[in-house]
């Protein structure tokens, strides 16, 4: 939505909005934000509120933060009086030019620069989470809220009115979810997005996560999106949706007779270079322990119909042409995570190769394909070796992302107990 800064002034003076937040998100797609007050805006907008971000970001001391007008929304759950709105921001250097480690502004140059080849894309994202039980002091349990199954309704479904409040919370902000259901695991939800171009399609996903946890906390509830927070159930999953058009032309089909080359072309590139992306779609050692359990992919595949591939291709009428690349969680930062997948894809049809279509379509024995990384550590050592990384990602985002991984590797290896070190990392912050 398209606002000019009197209009935005206008607004919150009208609704009564006290309080101001400039949301970015760091390496892991935690979502940031300083609160400012309504007066501070007119500076926001012209010249960005600086902030110390020697600790979000490695090598830097102090950078600004400039709103996104266009991302103006307000928080429901907030009080009417004295509301609270919300701006996704850019990062700026001091002297304005733009940070080279703000993942956000460097996945809007990359589509901006795929515009500009005849390419335009839709991502949309299905996000999975647990709800548990608080304890008397209101501290987070490993209780799940139900012992529901997939697709199941209440009694046995106890969540449905917690997710009603949170698809209602998400669709009065604009962020359109496509539906909701209860998944597989004891009290394991998901919810659904519709597909949206990619920087809204992040920027969804990112105050997602917000929104779901505060809606839990207001239910009496607590949300995690760990990857795998219980051992013996299904896990986490984060699946990315993406449609793409070449000159107003669908690249996808439903089937390989309806596919474009370059669509052939588009899902070799992704297979070609997924395990070296893996670090940044999957960004902790726990997300590992779900690969291959449940409906987790393992292996570098595709299918249309098998929803254990890596990559599906859903062959539903009546749904724009689409892929799906199953192996990612809620873990990553959407914006890194996004760019790579586009940018293999499209480094695929550069290449003019779809050969790995034939290869690695899925045969039922899993003989001959390659396995995805198994442990982080595996995953960041291909990736610290990848030129394609170095490539599409600026030396910041790659060291500050591989510093983090690193510190939580070693940590892990360090840990007698690495189940309880997981959950004490992992299981409250996600």
């Amino acid at each position: 939505m398209s606002f000019s800064p009197k209009e935005i002034l206008n607004f919150i003076e009208e609704n009564d909005v006290k309080f101001i937040r400039l949301t970015f998100c760091d390496m892991f797609g935690n979502l940031k934000n300083i609160a400012i007050m309504p007066d501070e805006l007119p500076r926001a907008f012209e010249y960005g509120i600086p902030f110390d971000s020697s600790t979000i970001a490695s090598g830097t001391s102090d950078l600004l933060l400039v709103p996104d007008i266009s991302t103006l929304s307000v928080l429901p759950w907030r009080p009417k009086s004295g509301r609270v709105v919300r701006f996704f921001c850019s990062l700026k250097n001091m002297d304005g030019s733009d940070y080279v480690g703000d993942t956000r502004t460097d996945l809007t140059n990359y589509i901006n620069q795929l515009r500009l080849d005849g390419y335009t894309c839709e991502m949309g994202t299905k996000c999975e989470f647990y709800l548990f039980e608080l304890d008397e002091k209101g501290a987070p349990t490993r209780i799940p809220h139900d012992n529901g199954g997939y697709l199941d309704v209440a009694p046995l479904d106890k969540c449905e009115n917690a997710r009603r409040e949170i698809c209602l919370s998400l669709e009065e902000m604009g962020m359109k979810p496509k539906g909701s259901c209860h998944k597989h695991g004891p009290a394991q939800n998901e919810i659904e997005f519709k597909e949206n171009e990619p920087v809204t399609a992040a920027d969804n996903m990112v105050h997602y996560k917000t929104v779901v946890k505060s809606i839990a906390a207001q239910s009496g509830l607590f949300a995690s999106f760990m990857p795998k927070p219980l051992p013996n159930e299904h896990g986490s999953a984060l699946c990315i949706s993406l449609s793409i058009k070449k000159r107003g032309e669908n690249i996808f089909g439903s089937d390989l007779s309806e596919m474009s080359h370059e669509g052939k072309c588009f899902i070799s590139g992704v297979l070609s270079r997924i395990r070296e992306m893996t670090a940044f779609i999957n960004c902790t050692t726990n997300s590992y322990k779900r690969f291959g359990m449940g409906y987790a992919p393992k292996y570098v595949d595709w299918s249309f119909e098998n929803c254990s591939q890596l990559i599906r291709i859903p062959k539903a009428v009546g749904i724009t042409p689409r892929i799906e690349i199953r192996s990612a969680d809620a873990c990553c930062n959407p914006y890194a995570a996004f760019k790579l997948i586009l940018a293999a894809g499209i480094e695929g049809i550069k290449r003019d190769d779809c050969s790995l279509l034939d290869s690695t379509m899925k045969d039922g024995s899993g003989n001959d394909l390659q396995l995805l990384p198994e442990t982080l550590e595996e995953a960041v050592k291909i990736a610290k070796q990848s030129d394609f990384v170095r490539e599409h990602l600026s030396e910041e985002i790659c060291a500050d992302i591989f510093e983090q991984i690193d510190r939580q590797v070693s940590r892990y290896n360090a840990a007698d107990d690495k189940d309880e070190f997981e959950y004490r990392t992992y299981f409250k912050y996600i």
